[in-house]
């Protein structure tokens, strides 16, 4: 995976499964009833939009909302949580260059004062307006910029607006993830951000999908689709303040959503994330089998996948099978799981050409299995982020 257009095939990805009848239309276009736009408002001094908003203009429509567990939860985070009607989110109002977090309660002010003038600015009540904000932390909203654009962003919404909205959500991304799918009737678009400060729980990133499809538990659709993509991603182990993925269904199509494409969407969308981790190279996949249990084969995968030593290996393309050993045994120790030789590790495709690298380990404690992607880790990681706030 790479920074490849729009028009370039959005499902790339080995590891994910394309659904039938899939068509890939213009990213910028959004499913019927979803209109979306962006504005500069002076956060980035790029000049480049940090500003934007995405509205479903069904009342009737559905939603479901996934927010970070980080314990120090930033402001917009504990907005959504709090202040929001999860099943009738109507609109999101997302900002970049600042995560409004580690702000205090005048942070909890700036995020209301944000989520209130969204929804004057588009007739629509406040407890149907999510707050989203990406950036540093530790800094205080300019709040006089950001409300003071929030009618011209009103303004520039339009059904086409979806390519500027992915774009006014970047930070470190190196290219904007995001498509619009047609299959069996119905209309799907996301776009998302994220390449560093990357590690479940969720993820570390932002996400907002938009469907016309009608969809009946609109909630466990996510929480379904969300366990098996942003929840097996790790860039650096580390967990967000605020991380928000947020699904929005009009149901203007009077159809289902067709089985799968959900779930694809978000993988492939998760794996963009992990491959534009910060200076990231490469991809790896870590498969555990034969666990004790669940918690067990999630453990050892994570330990392996966030194990700097692994990470270099997966850089070096260095087929290194003793760093996957010593990994697991530490996620493991106090027990004893015998000697851990090739024989029961896979990892030739580390010294592979390809970007994506599938590794395996097969223990001999059960039945249970887990898997984890991750990326390398690079020199440019450590410049990023040495030099983030300087």
């Amino acid at each position: 995976m790479s920074d490849q257009p729009d028009n370039e095939p959005f499902f790339r990805s080995r590891w994910v499964e394309e659904p039938p009848g899939v068509e890939q239309i213009d990213a910028a276009v959004l499913p019927t009833g979803f209109r979306a736009g962006a504005v500069h408002c002076g956060l980035k001094g790029s000049g480049a939009t940090d500003l934007g908003l995405v509205v479903c203009d069904e009342p009737q429509m559905s939603s479901a909302i996934l927010l970070t567990r980080n314990a120090a939860a930033a402001a917009p985070i504990r907005v959504c949580r709090d202040h929001l009607d999860r099943d009738s989110i109507r609109a999101a109002i997302v900002n970049s260059g600042n995560a409004n977090a580690a702000t205090g309660e005048q942070g909890m002010v700036d995020a209301l004062a944000m989520r209130d003038a969204a929804a004057a600015a588009l007739g629509i009540e406040p407890g149907g307006v999510a707050v989203a904000e990406t950036g540093v932390i530790g800094v205080p909203m300019e709040m006089d910029r950001v409300l003071g654009a929030i009618d011209r962003l009103a303004g520039s919404l339009s059904t086409d607006g979806a390519v500027a909205f992915s774009e006014a959500i970047m930070t470190t991304d190196k290219w904007p993830k995001r498509c619009t799918l047609r299959a069996g009737g119905v209309t799907v678009s996301a776009q998302a951000k994220g390449a560093g400060m990357i590690e479940p729980g969720f993820a570390t990133m932002l996400c907002f999908v938009q469907t016309d499809a009608v969809i009946g538990r609109t909630a466990g659709a996510l929480d379904e689709a969300a366990a098996a993509s942003f929840e097996r991603i790790t860039v650096d182990g580390q967990m967000s303040t605020n991380d928000t993925l947020l699904l929005q269904a009009s149901g203007s199509s009077g159809l289902g959503l067709p089985e799968g494409l959900l779930d694809a969407v978000l993988l492939q969308l998760a794996l963009e994330v992990v491959a534009d981790g910060e200076g990231a190279t490469r991809v790896g996949r870590i498969e555990v089998k034969g666990a004790a249990d669940a918690a067990e084969a999630e453990l050892v995968a994570r330990r392996i996948a966030n194990s700097p030593l692994v990470k270099t290996a997966l850089l070096g393309r260095d087929p290194n099978w003793g760093r996957i050993a010593q990994a697991a045994g530490a996620a493991l120790a106090g027990s004893d799981i015998g000697e851990l030789g090739p024989d029961v590790i896979s990892a030739d495709e580390l010294a592979g050409a390809q970007r994506e690298a599938e590794l395996g380990l097969t223990l001999d404690r059960g039945e249970a299995a887990a898997h984890v992607y991750f990326s390398d880790l690079t020199h440019e990681y450590i410049s990023i982020n040495a030099e983030y706030t300087t």
